[in-house]
């Protein structure tokens, strides 16, 4: 009867640690999910601002291109 019971155990005791296993692997997953989804929308934003400055700088150069042309009479 003591080997029963120290059989049941034994499945307690390794029952409880896989769900700690699969607990502590579920709960890095969210960790790395969180990271990826920070880190992606990190670089969403440096290429929003990006595209922003040259756009700008773009802008900015048409309409220096375009005075300098007024300048010498050869745009209007």
């Amino acid at each position: 009867m003591a080997g029963k019971s120290l059989q049941d155990l034994k499945q307690q005791v390794e029952g409880a640690a896989q769900e700690a296993v699969t607990a502590a692997g579920a709960a890095a997953q969210q960790v790395v999910d969180q990271a990826t989804e920070a880190g992606q929308k990190a670089l969403d934003q440096v290429a929003k601002s990006t595209q922003d400055t040259v756009d700008k700088t773009a802008n900015q150069a048409s309409e220096a291109f375009s005075g300098f042309g007024k300048k010498l009479g050869i745009m209007k």
